[in-house]
């Protein structure tokens, strides 16, 4: 057996986490030693895909509840979250569209406007994108509509499993689903938890149109561009032939006109849902299962058996309610307020120093989703912004937005769930995203940062 370096660093990690359950650091418990060392061990094995991620959880569930070091609501808090049931509605919402045709037909009436060439492809798919994030709440939901669409039109276009341009339309429609989202409000989880979060401890409101002024013109806009040059330039390729509708799953028959328009009726029924959720106040994920009810339902839907067991991915589930659980670990065991108290004796933070104050918040937003997720980072850092606020000389609302710029910086996959579920629906490896948010990353920080910060001062939010 060939050792690489992913096996060095796994196997490093592992000692180390071994040495601290044994010999606990300074300042933490024995409880907190073997916890911070699993959760490292777990990251190290998500990150480098040495095994595969749902088996990564396993191991993350099996060591936290054999050795008693959390208790199982808290080991298996993930499957809790509405996260995973909008999941599992959208593996059976993909497979609908795809099934009935309507995920070829969107194709083929986006074509004219679309597939000219591959970077216009590219670039339009992530306005489109962009612009459904106005529209819909939910990451997952957007993934759920647009990745079929994507793949037809990769289909078209001629890229089949695995060729660069397959992959660099998943990769766009992955990212464009998701992160421009991090710039509008209610459109992305986070976002939702920062502002509940901040209104409960602070009593700090956040309107819908400061935070967009605030943060979709960089993060959103440039972030795009970004995001399409860096696909184009990872993931070149060239339009060929056509390829041949694909097979549906074994056991399904043809669509009938008919079934085709009962799918389309609850499918716009669903985006019409999902768009209003501020009105009726039902969670996106509820109103997911309930179209996924009637997919599934026999006379009504037309995702069969054998149809919904090839769709949904059960070990991709897994692997986000290990992702949410150890978020959810690392906020209980006391070790991300820790991460952060770590964080802000590292940085340097003085009043008046406003380049380095807004880098080093924002720097501690992103490490800070490292270890605990996205979704998690504003549950560790939003208690900790008044003490924040008083070092920088910040107001406080500035402090909680700098964790935007933070967490809407994604460097490994694994720190946000929808990244991974678009990515499984296309049918294309997790890992080529990496290829895209590392050097976006990288960009984010030397570039689109200082730009945000003269954007804000000119905003004159700083």
């Amino acid at each position: 057996m060939t050792f690489s370096v992913k096996h060095i660093l796994a196997g490093v990690v592992a000692l180390l986490a071994l040495v601290m359950a044994i010999l606990p650091p300074p300042l933490l418990m024995p409880d907190q030693a073997c916890i911070l060392g699993i959760v490292l061990v777990t990251l190290v094995l998500w990150g480098t895909s040495l095994v595969p991620g749902y088996l990564a959880s396993l191991i993350f569930f099996a060591v936290l509840l054999v050795f008693g070091l959390a208790p199982p609501d808290l080991v298996f808090a993930g499957f809790q979250s509405t996260a995973v049931w909008l999941i599992v509605s959208g593996f059976v919402i993909g497979a609908a569209i795809s099934i009935s045709g309507l995920g070829a037909m969107l194709a083929r009436g986006l074509a004219p406007l679309l597939t000219g060439s591959y970077p216009r492809l590219i670039a339009g798919l992530m306005a489109v994108s962009i612009l459904l994030s106005f529209l819909m709440p939910s990451s997952v939901g957007r993934a759920v509509v647009m990745v079929p669409v994507g793949m037809a039109l990769a289909d078209q276009m001629g890229f089949g499993p695995g060729s660069k341009g397959r992959i660099g339309i998943a990769s766009a429609l992955a990212i464009g689903t998701n992160m421009p989202g991090f710039t509008i409000l209610p459109s992305n989880i986070p976002n939702m938890v920062l502002s509940g979060a901040a209104e409960t401890i602070h009593g700090a409101h956040f309107g819908y149109m400061d935070y967009l002024l605030l943060h979709f013109p960089v993060l959103g806009v440039l972030k795009a561009v970004a995001v399409v040059a860096l696909v184009l330039w990872m993931f070149p390729d060239t339009p060929g032939p056509a390829l041949p509708a694909r097979e549906s799953a074994k056991g399904d028959k043809p669509v009938s006109p008919a079934a085709r328009i009962r799918v389309a009726v609850i499918l716009l029924a669903t985006l019409a849902l999902w768009m209003t959720d501020s009105l009726h106040g039902v969670n996106s994920a509820w109103i997911g299962l309930v179209a996924a009810v009637l997919l599934l339902l026999p006379g009504i839907g037309i995702v069969t058996p054998p149809a919904f067991k090839a769709s949904v991915d059960f070990g991709m589930l897994l692997f986000v309610a290990g992702a949410l659980a150890l978020g959810a670990l690392v906020n209980a065991s006391g070790l991300g307020a820790m991460l952060g108290q770590a964080l802000i004796a590292v940085l340097p933070l003085e009043p008046g120093a406003d380049a380095t104050n807004f880098a080093s918040l924002s720097l501690m937003s992103a490490v800070t989703g490292l270890f605990t997720t996205v979704p998690g980072v504003p549950a560790v850092l939003t208690p900790m912004a008044g003490d924040l606020a008083e070092q920088t000389g910040f107001s406080l609302n500035t402090v909680l937005m700098t964790q935007v710029i933070g967490f809407s910086t994604v460097i490994f996959p694994y720190q946000v769930g929808p990244l991974v579920v678009a990515m499984q629906m296309s049918g294309e490896k997790l890992g080529h995203l990496l290829r895209i948010t590392l050097p976006l990353a990288l960009i984010t920080f030397l570039v689109l940062l200082p730009l945000d910060f003269l954007w804000w001062k000119l905003l004159g939010a700083l």
